[in-house]
């Protein structure tokens, strides 16, 4: 879980930063790579498939 909201910060962050300093658009297209990657994380570690943990 933790990993999942450090890259949503780390992407918001990115973006922000791209946005605000003239030169560095590119970082918002990292951010957003970022977001897709913790989306996609997110999807693939917090689903739920109907059977119990392994512990």
């Amino acid at each position: 879980m933790a990993l999942f909201l450090l890259l949503i910060l780390v992407a918001i962050l990115l973006g922000v930063f791209g946005v605000i300093v003239k030169g560095l658009l590119y970082l918002l297209f990292v951010g957003v790579i970022v977001l897709v990657v913790a989306i996609a994380y997110g999807m693939f570690r917090f689903r739920r498939t109907g059977r119990p943990p392994v512990r």
